[in-house]
């Protein structure tokens, strides 16, 4: 218990321009500290666009090599989870390409031929839990979407800090949230009627 504690209490202290310095002359255990404290970040974007358990813990192996041997560049001109979660996005999206041949319709703009496989309201009924439906829902999502609803609703990001991490304008942002926030409302509300009606 006590270990723990002062784990938690290690990671509230956290002084990310300390920290990082402290990575650039070469201490270790600075680095251990910083990946105690991003790696939920990581591993959250990383798995929201593979949708793979495995493929997103050896991404993520590779994006905290990348963080590391990237760390010297770091001029705190963002914040530093900003500059963390842009690696995650960008090693992400080269493995995608690399690996999985991505879909040219995966990085589509278009939603209006867009629907929903496979998640019925149905096959969740048993679970009774819209959160994990909305979950399943924006796994469906072009990666776009999915990507932008996942850093500003679940990670938090502004929009300013978007744009850093995907490099997509702040219009382009707010018009994909604005349209996947639409899609998913309209299914959750045919969900909440299908189970309120049985």
């Amino acid at each position: 218990m006590q270990l723990l504690d002062a784990r938690h209490r290690l990671l509230f202290m956290f002084n990310e321009k300390e920290v990082v310095l402290k990575i650039q002359r070469g201490e270790l255990r600075a680095f251990t500290l910083l990946v105690k404290q991003y790696e939920r970040l990581v591993f959250h974007v990383v798995q929201r666009l593979t949708l793979n358990q495995a493929d997103a813990e050896d991404i993520c192996q590779d994006v905290f090599l990348k963080v590391h041997s990237s760390l010297h560049t770091f001029a705190f001109q963002s914040k530093l989870s900003t500059w963390i979660a842009r690696i995650a996005y960008l090693t992400t999206i080269d493995y995608l390409r690399k690996y999985q041949k991505m879909k040219i319709s995966e990085l589509t703009d278009d939603l209006g031929d867009f629907y929903f496989t496979n998640v019925t309201p149905e096959k969740l009924l048993d679970e009774k839990d819209v959160a994990h439906y909305v979950h399943k829902l924006i796994d469906q999502l072009p990666l776009h979407y999915r990507t932008v609803l996942t850093l500003y609703h679940l990670d938090e990001f502004t929009y300013p800090e978007i744009e850093q991490i995907t490099g997509m304008p702040q219009g382009t942002i707010k018009s994909y949230l604005f349209r996947a926030r639409k899609l998913l409302k309209e299914s959750v509300e045919r969900y909440l009627k299908y189970d309120g009606n049985k």
